[in-house]
């Protein structure tokens, strides 16, 4: 069941399928992020009003977070909130922050003319994210640490951490 469920995952199957969990705000759910100046810096003047209208799906899916393509919701696996780094919850809330704005732009967040390292929308978000790592005080290997996923190959961060500035140990 469990290798039927990833295998679901990684196909993005989910996108497909008619079941959708109920939404919440933002503001219940992550509430205070409101007057983080990271965030503040993504939305400016607008941040209390994007936020408050943000809704957020938690999902029973394994994985992380990501922005939907269809309405620009935040979904959220409930696993990785209750059970990963809150750290690294932190900064991927102040990552897929920033894709949320890019959907409000009209930007095109899963572009297939690039890879994932190369994407323009995923340095963008990645760059937020980075600033906020090095302002709470974080090294580079504990930033190449959050930047490496499971998706992207050692020379696919190798890359994104040049273009970020991020000096990664070999």
């Amino acid at each position: 069941m469990v290798r039927a469920l990833h295998f679901v995952q990684r196909l993005r199957l989910f996108e497909l399928l008619p079941f959708k969990a109920p939404t919440r705000p933002f503001t219940d759910c992550f509430g205070g992020l409101e007057k983080v100046e990271a965030v503040r810096q993504i939305f400016g003047e607008r941040t209390e009003e994007v936020l408050r209208n943000l809704r957020v799906e938690f999902t029973w899916m394994r994985g992380y977070m990501r922005v939907s393509n269809v309405d620009g919701h935040l979904i959220v696996s409930s696993y990785y909130v209750n059970n990963g780094d809150k750290v690294d919850v932190y900064l991927d809330l102040i990552h897929e922050l920033v894709h949320v704005k890019q959907f409000i732009e009209g930007k095109k967040l899963f572009d297939s003319d690039y890879s994932y390292a190369e994407r323009p929308t995923e340095v963008q978000a990645y760059q937020h994210a980075v600033e906020e790592a090095r302002r709470l005080g974080l090294s580079d290997e504990r930033i190449c640490k959050y930047l490496k996923t499971e998706w992207m190959s050692n020379e696919s961060l190798k890359q994104l951490a040049r273009v970020l500035k991020v000096k990664c140990p070999h």
